[in-house]
Order: structure tokens, then sequence, then C-alpha cells
């Protein structure tokens, strides 16, 4: 097993069904142009009200690639 050195980008992904579907977007965005994503980590959570009612989530991850050898 070779060792790795890992990129980490920011990313804050929207949704108006579910917190998952928040990060799933934000991942499927980041796919077209990273290659060889390994993980994420959620490292905020927060949506939008109106009126008194959830209208979309939020979710800011952190997003690790390995570096091309």
């Amino acid at each position: 097993m070779s060792d790795h050195v890992y990129k980490i980008v920011e990313l804050t992904g929207s949704s108006s069904k579910s917190i998952e579907d928040a990060v799933e977007n934000a991942i499927g965005k980041a796919a077209a142009t990273i290659d060889n994503m390994r993980w994420f980590e959620i490292v905020n959570t927060r949506g939008h009200l109106d009126n008194g009612k959830i209208d979309h989530w939020q979710v800011t991850i952190k997003l690790g690639f390995t570096l091309h050898q």
C-alpha cells in the first residue's frame, strides 16, 4: 500500500429535500471536476425557514481527494 497525500476542499450543498440530499448535491457537483475523491466530513449544518417551516437545508462539507502521482 502506498502512502497518500490528500487535498481538502470545503463545499456547501443545499437541498429542499434533506440533509443527505444537500451532501449528495455538493459531492455530485464536485465529481464533475475532482478526481480521486476519497472521503467527506460534515462540518456545518444549517437551514432556512419560511413561515416557521424548513424551506431548505445547507450542509458544509470538507471533501478529501488524493493528488495524482
